[in-house]
């Protein structure tokens, strides 16, 4: 399913995010940001699970800010499995 989430603190203003009912993240876009570093991030995540992604980017940050984008797709992935967990019961 393809979902969007507007994040929050960040010089990207949103993600775009395909993940299958597996939890397999198939794509990663951001809009906004650090171009290449954004686009480093996608290819990286591509084929992860969405919870191994959370782990290793939740609570980074970037400079003086509380957040970053790394820490934005994390928020946006724990968002969306909470989204499909409620929807299976």
């Amino acid at each position: 399913m393809r979902y969007t989430y507007y994040t929050r603190g960040t010089c990207s203003s949103q993600i775009d995010l395909e993940i299958d009912e597996n939890g397999l993240i198939q794509d990663v876009q951001f809009t906004g940001g650090c171009h290449g570093n954004l686009q480093g991030i996608s290819a990286l995540v591509r084929g992860m699970l969405a919870k191994e992604v959370i782990q290793k980017f939740q609570g980074i940050r970037c400079g003086y800010k509380n957040t970053s984008c790394p820490d934005q797709l994390a928020t946006a992935l724990r968002e969306i499995i909470g989204q499909q967990s409620k929807t299976k019961i």
